[in-house]
């Protein structure tokens, strides 16, 4: 049976990564992530099923002890805004110094091991229009983007078997997401869905001869284009006011980049994993929040304010 590492298995994308791994059969998984009562909820579900493992992506010993033992690592932790934007040190000790540990321990230990990781939309420019191809700016990029560009080129030059996935906005569960919100309204954007990514990650395993040493653009495709400002108004609509969509349009700078992908279609044309949809991810919000009545008045309040 092969082994899979997720590292940051608790976020959005992560925890979904352990439920399809799961549903594959086929692989012993081990979860990495920090210890706290986040991820210790998230993830006591499975504790009977997969192994756990408490720590840092930046401490060698555990890494390196890891690293040993897996066939796959699917690198999702990171530091995401708006928290990444606060020190220019935070994405440099997580996202790079933090995968140059996991490289490091690659070549040291187990080169055969295959680096799935999760990159970024953002590190393009706001047009319409992007693919893998485009020449990246490092100048236009905030400190999310900067940190991921160096790590992709880093795992580059280093790896011998490696595949990058860039993810756009992903919308998930609202209760726990603020970066969701870091959009400027009037973008057209393509977006994808935690399952959706998380399925991509998974189906990518099955393929990986294939997706060696490439770089891909991950996305619904046409059918998760839109404008922001069409996706802000579903979400107030189907699942109402909250105080981080307030707090979050009014504080935070916008300036997560999820352009249109001419080239999404690439990897699905591959591994086939999209299943999911705008209208489902709308639905899926609107049945869980039945009970909120008073928020779903504010936000369609809000969506009508917006409109005159």
């Amino acid at each position: 049976m092969k082994k899979v590492l997720v590292t940051g298995a608790s976020g959005s994308i992560g925890i979904n990564v352990i439920k399809y791994l799961l549903s594959e059969g086929k692989y012993e998984i081990t979860a990495l992530d920090l210890k706290n009562n986040k991820t210790i909820k998230r993830l006591k579900k499975y504790c009977n099923r997969i192994n756990i493992i408490y720590g840092d992506i930046t401490d060698e010993l555990l890494i390196s002890s890891l690293v040993k033992t897996h066939d796959y690592i699917i690198h999702l932790a990171s530091v995401i805004p708006p928290f990444s934007e606060l020190s220019n040190n935070i994405g440099k000790f997580i996202d790079y110094e933090g995968t140059e540990n996991i490289i490091n321990s690659i070549n040291n230990y187990n080169k055969n091991c295959h680096l799935v990781y999760a990159s970024t939309t953002s590190l393009y420019d706001e047009s319409l229009n992007a693919n893998t191809k485009e020449v990246i700016k490092e100048d236009n990029l905030n400190n999310f983007g900067y940190y991921k560009y160096l790590t992709e080129n880093l795992i580059k030059e280093k790896l011998k078997n490696y595949t990058i996935l860039r993810v756009p906005l992903v919308l998930s569960n609202l209760k726990d997401e603020v970066f969701i919100y870091s959009v400027k309204s009037n973008l057209y954007v393509e977006v994808t869905t935690s399952f959706d990514a998380a399925y991509a990650f998974v189906k990518s395993l099955n393929y990986l001869d294939v997706l060696n040493k490439k770089t891909f653009n991950i996305g619904m495709g046409q059918k998760g284009v839109c404008l922001y400002n069409d996706i802000l108004n579903n979400i107030l609509k189907n699942y109402g006011f909250n105080y981080k969509y307030f707090l979050s349009r009014l504080l935070l700078e916008k300036n997560y980049v999820s352009p249109i992908l001419t080239d999404s279609d690439e990897l699905e044309e591959i591994i086939h994993y999209r299943t999911d949809s705008l209208i489902k991810y709308y639905k899926r919000l609107k049945n869980k929040s039945k009970k909120r009545i008073i928020q779903k008045t504010l936000g369609r309040i809000i969506v009508f304010l917006k409109r005159g």
